[in-house]
């Protein structure tokens, strides 16, 4: 009964906060936290800088454009597909391409049904299909006479 007595006696101590972390230790939280997040950023903004300035290769395709349509549903590009035939009777081979060029979306749309030829470069290794879903990006159009 003694020992209650002097803890009721004896005012209790408050609780002591633990020490806050030393200046070296948050200094060093920042800066592993800004290697996560802004290294990983800057990656993939090389990374899609140099794949969409860089062509693999250009080139020109002929033939009838069948479907064009904008797609996507927070990056939206435009789409297509041209129907390419060498020999009449022979089957037909289509070739999928993306525009991100709105104008040059607007000729292609206004030329569907005639033979065009569109002149594309391609882009290997475009991080994310926001860019286009395919790897063919066409930047010109030319209309070719029927013979």
């Amino acid at each position: 009964m003694a020992d209650e007595e002097l803890a009721e006696e004896l005012p209790s101590a408050p609780p002591v906060a633990p020490p806050p972390p030393s200046r070296k230790l948050r200094k060093w939280l920042w800066i592993a936290l800004a290697t996560l997040v802004v290294v990983p950023i800057l990656v993939f903004g090389l990374w899609s800088f140099i794949s969409l300035t860089f062509a693999y290769s250009e080139g020109e395709r002929a033939g009838y454009v069948q479907k064009f349509s904008s797609k996507g549903w927070l990056c939206k590009t435009w789409e297509g597909e041209l129907s390419m035939v060498n020999v009449p009777g022979q089957a037909q081979e289509r070739w999928f391409f993306s525009v991100r060029n709105d104008s040059v979306a607007q000729l292609i749309s206004a030329a569907m049904g005639t033979k065009v030829a569109l002149q594309y470069a391609e882009h290997r290794g475009v991080p994310t299909s926001c860019f286009g879903e395919t790897d063919y990006y066409v930047k010109g159009i030319r209309h070719v006479p029927e013979p």
